[in-house]
């Protein structure tokens, strides 16, 4: 029976989801459900799935469609739902744009399953780090205003939230769906920052927290995040765990 699930933020990526689905590890399908999650995409995203579904018929794999674009937030709460709902102990965000590595969830499901914090505490987050590894956020062509951006909002997260991290704002996350079961989901936030409220409410509520390195990789992918909006939500963020 499985005990983890995924869920695949999609959005206009038909070039690269049959690549990220593949990617995915044989003994983590072996364990698992998958959901690609398909935010109004206009492209040809569903036939990209489709395509998938004809070469790898026997893949516990299913697929939801927002009819318009809902943003990423709404993907992100829709996944979790789903795997709060079921049975499942162990819940990963994979981006459907290739931007993370499919095949370190092994690794990844490894840690979180295993590793205890030195508190004693088993991890309620996993968070795959572009920053752990020095200069390898440039030697995978991360845009130097990312760089600069995220660098200065890691720096004072670190001042203010208990746990210190390397790299708060990759969307490559594990949860224990244990965790998650404490969280009203439909509170959070609609949009990119619903990550980080989440590592927020973890921390706040003394939880431990952990990260492993992940390759960056920056290629030809259209980005949807504005990183105005989102710097100033994530200062938000900031400022009401200050003054709580």
């Amino acid at each position: 029976m499985a005990d983890i699930f995924i869920f695949v933020p999609a959005y206009n990526v038909e070039k690269t989801l049959g690549d990220v689905l593949s990617a995915i590890p044989e003994s983590v399908w072996k364990r698992s459900e998958v959901m690609v999650i398909d935010d109004g995409s206009m492209d040809n995203t569903r036939g990209a799935y489709d395509e998938f579904v004809k070469t790898h018929p026997r893949m516990p794999l299913f697929y939801f469609r927002f009819e318009k674009n809902s943003g990423y937030g709404a993907v992100v709460k829709k996944g979790l739902r789903l795997s709060t709902a079921g049975s499942y102990r162990f819940v990963a965000c994979l981006h459907g744009d290739g931007q993370y590595p499919a095949n370190l969830l092994d690794k990844f499901i490894e840690h979180l399953e295993n590793f205890e914090a030195p508190s004693g505490q088993k991890l309620v987050l996993l968070q795959g780090s572009r920053h752990a590894t020095r200069g390898g956020a440039k030697a995978g062509n991360m845009p130097l205003h990312k760089r600069i951006g995220g660098a200065f909002l890691t720096a004072l997260e670190n001042r203010v939230f208990r746990q210190k991290l390397t790299d708060r704002h990759s969307g490559f996350i594990l949860y224990r769906t244990s965790f998650l079961k404490t969280v009203d989901l439909e509170k959070l936030s609609p949009s990119f920052d619903i990550d980080l409220e989440l590592i927020s409410i973890a921390d706040a509520r003394g939880f431990a927290l952990g990260e492993l390195p992940i390759p960056t990789v920056y290629a030809e992918e259209t980005s949807n995040l504005n990183v105005v909006t989102y710097g100033l939500r994530c200062l938000r963020l900031v400022w009401r765990r200050l003054f709580k």
